[in-house]
């Protein structure tokens, strides 16, 4: 495993960068102090640096050499709005936030990137080092995009990496093509007529109604699209009624569906209310169909994926590149770059959790779970691969 030297020599300041960030989280479009950190790191730097993008967004744009060629690396900023259970020295001081998705560490690694890019320059081109907000439900890459980042900032290709648990520390995982999901919610509200429960002949049951409509939806997932497409419907939510004896007027359900591609997202969309609206008017029922798209798929472009498991390769070895990981079925709003430029979105592994100090939560290091930390072991590794990206991708021909 082939970690910068320089970057090594740094790493408690940036550790201690990572820390600072953890415990004082803040959600989506509240990120004003980490801005103000990452800002003053990189003027620090001697990185020009352009605020407001996506409302807290930043951005540094490191130059060297004469080429026009620009590589664009982002990372996001923001935290959940979740309890902390873990009691260690660096836990979030503000009770119903946290950093429970690794950002804090997303954060870290870039500003060492960007600082040793900075020092060294050992490349030909722009590297836009893109700190990115409210990622997580804010949609903060579209707004970067809406505010003109890539008009700002012309970049050729764009990278993003999230920290993954359960992938083993020394490891990167990489794919071509879809790497995680759509992420879409539906709410869908049966309208009938309520009546006495000991007299339901006088009615139009939207209860019993909607409990058809859901396993008939389920329809979608196995005999609609294509067995090798894969999909997910899941219902999460049930509301209606209010007493025992009583049928209610109207009910509603909702839930959310995971693509990896907009054809079979197109395919759910009007097959959900095709058979919603059918299935209700057998019972004499009506319906309101709302279905919300949030974040479109993840999808790699290929050459930008071989070039990344390449870097990879180079930095941890063949054994450590897994170049087709399994794909997630959750979302990640850097599918709206993924929308504008060609680039690659990657996973670094997290490890299992051992490495969390005395003092964590009870429950696993996971992605979204209160016990979660992110993994100071890696934040050299994720800098160094970000450095090497960079010089190798503007050094080709």
């Amino acid at each position: 495993m082939t970690r910068i030297t320089d970057i090594e020599r740094t790493r408690s300041e940036f550790e201690a960068i990572r820390r600072d960030i953890h415990a004082h989280p803040e959600l989506r479009y509240e990120e004003h102090r980490t801005a103000d950190l990452v800002a003053a790191k990189l003027e620090q730097w001697g990185i020009p640096v352009t605020r407001g993008l996506g409302r807290t967004g930043v951005v540094g744009t490191i130059t060297a050499g004469s080429s026009k060629r620009a590589i664009g690396l982002r990372a996001d900023m923001d935290a959940l709005p979740l309890q902390e259970q873990n009691t260690f020295a660096h836990r979030s001081v503000h009770d119903g936030k946290m950093h429970a998705c690794g950002h804090d560490g997303h954060t870290a690694m870039l500003l060492s990137a960007a600082h040793h890019l900075a020092q060294t320059r050992n490349f030909d081109g722009t590297v836009h080092v893109i700190f990115q907000p409210a990622e997580e439900g804010g949609g903060g890459a579209r707004e970067m995009i809406a505010d003109g980042l890539f008009k700002q900032f012309p970049c050729d290709a764009v990278f993003g990496m999230h920290n993954w648990p359960g992938l083993r520390v020394g490891a990167f995982g990489v794919r071509k093509g879809p790497i995680m999901a759509s992420s879409n919610e539906f709410c869908i509200t049966v309208h009938g007529k309520g009546c006495h429960a000991g007299l339901p002949h006088y009615g139009n049951d939207p209860l019993f109604t909607a409990t058809q409509i859901i396993s008939a939806l389920q329809s979608i997932v196995t005999r609609n699209k294509r067995p090798i497409d894969n999909a997910v419907l899941s219902i999460t939510q049930f509301h209606g009624g209010d007493a025992t004896n009583i049928v209610p007027d109207s009910v509603w359900f909702g839930g959310t569906v995971r693509t990896f591609t907009l054809d079979v997202l197109d395919l759910f969309e009007t097959r959900m209310e095709q058979i919603a609206r059918s299935v209700a008017a057998a019972f004499d029922c009506t319906i309101t169909f709302e279905f919300q798209r949030n974040y479109p798929p993840t999808i790699n472009s290929a050459a930008e994926a071989e070039f990344a498991a390449g870097v990879m390769h180079e930095l941890v070895g063949e054994d450590n590149t897994l170049s087709d990981v399994e794909p997630s079925m959750g979302a990640e709003d850097f599918a709206f770059m993924l929308l504008e430029k060609p680039g690659c979105y990657v996973f670094i592994g997290n490890g299992e959790g051992e490495h969390r100090d005395a003092g964590h939560g009870l429950g696993p290091c996971v992605l979204h779970n209160p016990s979660y930390d992110f993994n100071d072991e890696i934040l050299t590794l994720g800098a160094s691969y970000w450095v090497r990206l960079a010089e190798k991708w503007l050094a080709r021909p």
